[in-house]
């Protein structure tokens, strides 16, 4: 019974982080799911892949539900989604796939780098500046296949990359968070999917797993991230932002470490 509810209060967590702080929750997932993953000896050579697998797994589901939202909204800039998603679909399919070729002990430090890059972000809590730049098809092509490819390979749905290169090419913050979040699906629809191609002929992965996503994982996590997801966007009107920020950094700072020196 102690692993569903880990489970649950990880998906718990990850939900309020999304909605308080717009973080998506690939950066609770990954760290705690390799943690459980540790304390319950499973093979060690796949453990970063199925905590990347898992979480990018989950995000389909919540990313369905944020686009949602922001679409009601009309703050989904369609078009400009569209002009990403090529390069994005291509390059969550080949990070998956690259980092299906890399062993735990390369994937576990270089997310502990991300996750002190994006709390060091939290803490500096700059945002970039626009530029009058026109986002062209091979601009869009581009940025767009380096944000899936980063994020598929650190099983993020990308935001932290995203909302910051739409705002770079002079699309108001209030679009690019939106417009992230329609981003984040194709991120982890095509990055799932290469975890589940790539795990698919690996022999020695434990029972009810899909290449390398972790079922029992994937299912208990979308049912509390897709609950408190909304309270954390409900709670983001009431607590001071600029506080659960940093105490949120802080926290990412702390995995980061643990994932690099533990």
């Amino acid at each position: 019974m102690i692993e569903p509810i880990l489970y649950l209060v990880t998906g718990a967590i990850a939900g309020l982080a999304s909605g308080l702080l717009g973080v998506g929750g690939g950066l609770i997932i990954v760290p705690v799911l390799f943690f459980i993953f540790s304390a319950h000896n499973l093979l060690t050579e796949h453990i970063m892949h199925m905590a990347l697998a898992t979480s990018l797994a989950t995000i389909i589901i919540t990313s369905i539900s944020s686009a949602r939202a922001h679409h009601k909204k009309q703050a989904v800039l369609w078009p400009v989604f569209f002009l990403l998603a090529p390069g994005i679909c291509i390059g969550a399919w080949l990070g998956g796939i690259a980092a299906g070729e890399m062993r735990t002990e390369f994937l576990k430090p270089a997310f502990g780098v991300f996750e002190l890059f994006v709390a060091v972000h939290l803490l500096s809590n700059k945002q970039g500046q626009q530029h009058a730049v026109t986002l062209s098809r091979i601009k869009s092509s581009l940025g767009g296949f380096i944000i899936g490819i980063v994020s598929a390979i650190v099983g993020i749905g990308g935001g932290t990359l995203t909302v910051p290169f739409l705002h770079w090419h002079n699309i108001a913050m209030r679009n690019a968070v939106a417009t992230s979040a329609a981003c984040g699906l194709p991120i982890a629809v095509f990055g799932a999917a290469s975890y589940i191609y790539t795990g698919w002929s690996i022999n020695n992965l434990p029972e009810q797993t899909l290449g390398y996503v972790h079922l029992p994982a994937f299912a208990f996590i979308i049912i509390t991230s897709f609950l408190f997801a909304p309270v954390g966007a409900k709670l983001a009107h009431r607590l001071p932002e600029n506080t659960l920020r940093k105490g949120f950094a802080v926290f990412l700072m702390l995995i980061g470490l643990k994932m690099l020196f533990l």
